[in-house]
């Protein structure tokens, strides 16, 4: 290797994937200014904050606009590359959009501070990312291209080379591998970015991994000696587990070895410290994943188990989830082995339970059957023609190749007239997208939008509380005797509660 060392740059994850891999999103936007400053000035290559399902959380949870939020990032980022993860033709909602809609959502994403769009569709469908690629371009902004990473009897280098092309071709200016199941193990980590590099040298690889199954900073490593560019991590406080490998463990593991990330130690010890203190408000969302080697056999992220566990208990079928989680391989190989992510990951996951609870393919769910007819786009396998007639049987509907979005009117002027119709509607484009995006929690977020955010977090002092009570009722001291006093906030006025034990 030559003495000059190779530059390595970095993605921070803890102002987006980090708190929605660890603690389903709920960070409010107060707990994450105060890390701002540093965030900005540690000499990261981007500040992923925005996208994936942060737009959900805020209008559904925080009562928050998604919106204000970019604008407020743009503020206190201001020598950043703001980045945001958006799923191609669906945007951040969870069906696919007309052309209209996907050119304004960038458009006005991009005018509140957006710089890199990492698009991707969750089938790897390179036709459903075009024309957001497109619209990226128009805006004058990054567009990265991203090849979802999954493994099959049919996945290979070839296959992800293949892809690869296709983002080079339609104009992408870099190329992400987004790892989201942590299954991307050292040897192909390496061997896929060697190739992609071999073939396009001038190429940006951009390498994203999880660290549910323990073995993706090693991935990162070879992915960097494969030629990758920039790595994503999570400051070490926010890492680990169903979240990403920690930013300076990443910086430590580079020294020496002709590759370097060029990160202000200091700066990254004080956002270390900062989400250090906010990560216990958060408890009660916090994922209880930690190492998971089992994914390399059944393909199922962690979020996508604990989602699959609740349906089961709200059936009464909790016992059931070892039967489901077998069920799963089966099913992703009769819909032609599409990579398990938002929304293919719910579509498949879905379809396994309804298959354990009524029998194999009794009732297909609606999306279940528009993936199997290809309203969601093409998969790499070969579809189940059993599953694919009971589909059109079921729908009445017929198998399509073209491009889902090609059977899709213009919907901008109608959501438009809906969106005006609402209470609280404030007649910008941005709240159109809202609504677009969530047209089933859009309208109450408007009514309470001027309330203010709400911080789900527990505020220190019931930390505090929960502690002493703690303390008071375990060791020596017995059982808690007296009454505990909570301080409670009601309408913005404090009040006092004793509680007395049972």
């Amino acid at each position: 290797m030559d003495t000059q060392q190779r530059q390595i740059g970095v993605t921070e994850l803890a102002l987006r994937d980090a708190h929605q891999s660890l603690m389903a999103t709920r960070m409010a936007l107060e707990d994450m200014v105060g890390a701002c400053e540093d965030i900005d000035n540690a000499g990261y290559w981007s500040v992923e904050c925005w996208g994936g399902a942060t737009f959900d959380a805020c209008i559904r949870f925080l009562n928050e606009d998604p919106w204000e939020r970019l604008r407020t990032f743009r503020r206190l980022l201001p020598n950043s590359r703001l980045q945001m993860l958006l799923r191609g033709q669906n945007l951040l909602g969870y069906r696919h959009y007309g052309d209209d809609v996907v050119d304004h959502f960038v458009e006005k994403a991009a005018e509140n501070g957006m710089d890199v769009f990492r698009t991707f569709d969750a089938l790897n469908d390179t036709r459903n990312v075009e024309r957001a690629i497109a619209a990226v371009k128009k805006a004058g902004k990054h567009a990265q291209g991203t090849i979802c990473y999954t493994t099959s009897p049919l996945h290979d280098v070839d296959v992800y080379l293949r892809q690869a092309r296709e983002l080079r071709d339609v104009g992408v200016d870099s190329i992400a591998i987004k790892d989201m199941a942590a299954l991307l193990k050292p040897q192909p980590a390496y061997d896929l970015v060697r190739a992609i590099k071999a073939e396009m040298p001038d190429m940006q690889v951009n390498v994203h991994c999880h660290a549910t199954t323990g073995v993706t900073l090693v991935s990162l490593m070879k992915a960097v000696e494969g030629g990758a560019d920039v790595v994503d991590t999570a400051i070490s406080s926010l890492s680990l587990g169903p979240g990403h490998n920690p930013t300076e463990s990443l910086q430590e593991m580079l020294e020496g070895t002709g590759y370097i990330a060029d990160l202000d130690k200091v700066r990254l010890g004080r956002i270390k410290e900062h989400f250090a203190g906010i990560r216990p408000r958060y408890t009660q969302f916090m994922s209880s994943f930690n190492v998971e080697t089992d994914i390399f056999d059944s393909q199922i992220p962690g979020g996508m188990i604990s989602n699959m566990e609740s349906q089961l208990k709200q059936q009464g079928a909790g016992d059931k989830l070892k039967e489901v989680l077998e069920e799963v391989p089966r099913v992703r190989k009769d819909a032609g082995y599409p990579p398990l992510v938002t929304p293919s990951s719910q579509i498949v996951g879905t379809q396994a339970v309804f298959n354990v609870l009524m029998g194999r393919y009794k009732v297909l769910t609606a999306e279940f059957a528009d993936l199997m007819l290809g309203y969601y786009g093409s998969v790499m396998g070969e579809l189940d023609q059993e599953v694919v007639d009971k589909a059109k049987q079921q729908t009445g509907k017929e198998p399509i190749d073209v491009r889902p979005a090609d059977l899709i009117e213009d919907e901008w002027d109608q959501l438009r007239t809906d969106a005006a119709a609402l209470e609280g509607f404030d007649g910008s484009d941005e709240d159109v997208l809202t609504y677009a995006m969530f047209p089933k929690v859009a309208p109450g977020f408007f009514t309470s939008r001027a309330e203010g955010p709400k911080n789900v977090g527990k505020d220190p002092a019931e930390l505090e509380a929960e502690k002493a009570a703690a303390a008071q009722g375990d060791g020596k001291t017995g059982p808690v005797r007296g009454p505990i006093t909570y301080e409670i906030t009601i309408d913005g006025k404090k009040h006092s509660v004793a509680v007395k034990p049972a």
